[in-house]
């Protein structure tokens, strides 16, 4: 039995790093391939904007408390400005925006709003979850849709209601990055 078992050993072995070996270059290989550059020069161009200006949440339908809005609000203002993107960044109704040579404006819809409970996430941790998504809509003066993308703000253990529109203005910050 124990001979047997010596043998089969170096066997595996090698099966197990030839597989291996295989496996490595065929994402190699894969990886080189025309899909991968066909998908980098579909890649949309960035966009470009010296201005921009951010308008209030449309909450739609959606029961979001005035906290959740204004904290939302303040967090992409907070967050537009850190990315260094824009040279002017406009809050919604600021005359001077008008006479911004190439503004977008930044839209933002509610299109599901969960209002957990801290109270129940200290204690169960497995439930009391807040979750918020908004659709972010990037639009030039005459209202052509430049980007627009959902983001989704959660508060899944720790932390107050709110952080979730910090996640969501996190997230915005990553998406004007990319994109701009």
């Amino acid at each position: 039995m124990k001979n047997r078992t010596r043998a089969a050993f170096p066997v595996v072995f090698a099966f197990v790093f030839a597989g291996a070996g295989l496996l490595l270059a065929g994402s190699i290989l894969a990886g080189t391939g025309a899909p991968a550059q066909a998908a980098s020069a579909q890649a949309a161009p960035k966009l470009t904007a010296t201005a921009i200006q951010i308008d209030l949440l449309d909450p739609g339908d959606l029961p979001i408390p005035p906290e959740f809005r204004v904290a939302l609000y303040e967090y992409l203002v907070a967050s537009v400005e850190r990315s260094n993107k824009f040279q002017h960044v406009y809050r919604s109704g600021n005359r001077a925006a008008a006479s911004a040579p190439d503004l977008v404006i930044l839209h933002t819809t509610a299109v599901a709003f969960k209002k957990g409970s801290e109270k129940q996430r200290e204690v169960t941790t497995v439930s009391g979850f807040t979750d918020m998504k908004v659709k972010a809509t990037f639009t030039d003066r005459s209202g052509k849709v430049l980007l627009e993308k959902e983001l989704e703000g959660r508060v899944r253990f720790m932390g107050g209601n709110l952080n979730a529109t910090n996640d969501i203005a996190k997230k915005l910050f990553t998406l004007i990055g990319e994109s701009f």
